[in-house]
């Protein structure tokens, strides 16, 4: 009898196969804004993420998600998190690559480079799994902002910075690495932290300062197997930021207690939950009354995350769909050389440059802190970068998911990655603020500093270079000063960010990408899905500079 299930024109996955190394736009922005960073660690960190069996981890972290455990077998309150062995496996690579506190140690602050260095991993990683990276960006966030307890940093900064990790649940002292969470939003506040109920008593004073009693709830607190997190609690004196451990320094359990963890949407291999303290001790950060800029400044740090994750969420679709485009035959051809395939793909190629050169361009911010006009494009580019990026991500990732057809919507095997990336892509838009929130912060950037002036002098490179972009350069300053209501904050938000990105790609990409990024996105040659460049675009220069391999 004949076979009836010979396999056949099945794509073989994307594994084994190096990330940096095949990522071009991310090698022509590094050289761009840092030209002597040193990318010998990328690309071994490349080769870890794109090989077979990481993505089995990642896989596997999301299958076997995490458990909570509130009691022991013996009845005792526990309050555990457990974790698949994959999860741990994630997290180590992760915190070995320096991902999290490291970028503020003294041997990496050295180089000047080390936040565009940490960005670029955490951009890699996320092709692989973006869920470990919750309490990686928070390690990250956190770790300056402790500066304001001095004796609370001096403990904890070598465990943050340290590129060893220990998952167990015990006194920061006796581990070699230590990872923070954050706890800020409750159920009747959301973004409004203002309206926070959490409560905290002073408790005297000991080696870390103000030790406060803390009594309330935190209706998103992300991570709780971290070792301590920055809590926002009502005191005396208003909202105040302070610093709470899960293991207290004489060795016993806090009073923290986990309630349920979130069943959510994607983003499945991280445990987040909602807890409450009950007489939890917690350590003061900084002056009393001040949380809320204590928490905007650290924000301003988890928000270059969600934009550098979903640019690494979109660099991963595109890949996936590349890869399986140039090895499935429909109607006779590889789907790759279907002129409208062509089209999706190039367009998508566009989409997923830009979003890197914009979130690496932000990055490069983060390291030049004492430049003024880099100061102004962190408070600037920062809500402009997180809402635009973000923003982009779903629609991208179903328009990835369709180049696979049935295969990208299944959840198994190689391509079934696509669904994870799917379910994945809303959070980034969601979290830290969701759409609303960057635009109104957009608009108080704009008060502050003389934002028209340095956003001329950011696309002042480009002048000249394309009509469609010098038209809406020409256009942008008066906005800007003008400060839009809020009602166009959205729109201005958008046009900012198309705008840098057009001018960055004139200068780091080819000009096949740059000419039909600004024909689309600022010329009007462009429809209202992917796939509708003009017949003019220069389609197969576009996806070889994209191609993964």
């Amino acid at each position: 009898m004949p076979a009836t299930h010979d396999v056949f024109n099945q794509p073989e996955p994307l594994v084994d196969v190096n990330l940096f190394d095949g990522n071009r736009p991310m090698q022509a922005a590094l050289k761009f804004n840092a030209p002597a960073l040193d990318t010998a660690p990328l690309q071994a960190l490349g080769a870890t993420v794109g090989s077979a069996g990481m993505q089995a981890h990642a896989r596997l972290a999301n299958v076997h998600t995490p458990q909570l455990k509130t009691h022991s077998r013996f009845g005792h309150r526990i309050d555990q998190v457990e974790f698949h062995p994959s999860y741990h496996a994630l997290m180590a690579a992760a915190v070995g690559a320096g991902l999290h506190g490291t970028a503020f140690s003294a041997e990496q602050q050295a180089t000047g480079h080390a936040h565009q260095l940490r960005a670029a991993g955490f951009m890699l990683f996320t092709e692989l799994e973006p869920s470990v990276l919750c309490p990686i960006s928070m390690s990250y966030a956190v770790a300056p902002a402790l500066k304001d307890n001095p004796a609370i940093y001096q403990d904890w900064a070598p465990g943050l910075t340290s590129r060893r990790y220990d998952p167990a649940l015990k006194v920061w002292r006796d581990k070699p690495g230590l990872t923070m969470g954050m706890g800020m939003t409750e159920k009747q506040g959301g973004s409004d932290v203002r309206a926070n109920t959490t409560h905290a008593e002073p408790a005297g004073t000991d080696a870390w300062g103000q030790r406060y009693t803390v009594t309330g709830h935190k209706w998103f607190f992300s991570a709780p197997m971290c070792d301590a997190f920055l809590v926002l609690a009502q005191t005396a004196s208003g909202l105040s930021c302070l610093f709470l451990p899960r293991v207290l320094p004489d060795g016993t359990l806090n009073q923290l207690f986990i309630q349920r963890l979130k069943d959510k949407l994607g983003n499945k291999a991280n445990a987040s939950s909602e807890v409450e303290f009950v007489g939890a001790s917690a350590w003061l950060v900084g002056e009393e009354g001040r949380g809320v800029p204590q928490i905007l400044a650290m924000g301003t740090m988890t928000r270059l995350d969600c934009a550098l994750g979903t640019s690494g969420l979109m660099r991963q679709a595109l890949s996936i769909a590349l890869n399986h485009t140039t090895q499935r035959k429909a109607f006779g051809k590889a789907l790759i050389d279907q002129p409208l395939m062509k089209n999706v793909l190039a367009d998508l190629a566009l989409e997923s440059e830009a979003a890197t050169a914009l979130a690496l361009r932000l990055a490069r911010s983060f390291d030049r802190g004492g430049d003024p006009h880099e100061q102004v494009m962190t408070r600037l580019l920062t809500p402009v970068a997180k809402f635009w990026i973000c923003k982009r991500g779903s629609h991208f990732a179903q328009e990835a998911m369709e180049c696979l057809g049935g295969n990208g919507y299944v959840e198994e095997g190689g391509e079934g990655v696509m669904a994870r990336i799917y379910r994945e892509m809303p959070l980034n838009s969601i979290w830290e603020g969701a759409g609303n929130i960057m635009a109104l912060d957009l608009l108080r950037a704009l008060r502050k500093a003389d934002a028209a002036a340095a956003l001329a002098q950011e696309l002042a490179p480009a002048r000249g270079m394309h009509p469609a972009l010098d038209h809406l350069a020409q256009r942008l300053p008066a906005r800007v000063e003008e400060m839009a209501t809020e009602m166009e904050a959205r729109r201005l938000a958008q046009d900012v960010a198309l705008a840098v990105q057009a001018a960055l790609l004139a200068q780091t990409a080819p000009s096949a990408v740059f000419g039909a990024f600004c024909e689309s996105r600022l010329g009007g040659q462009w429809g209202h899905s992917f796939g509708s460049l003009g017949a003019g675009t220069d389609f197969d220069a576009i996806i070889a500079r994209a191609m993964p391999r």
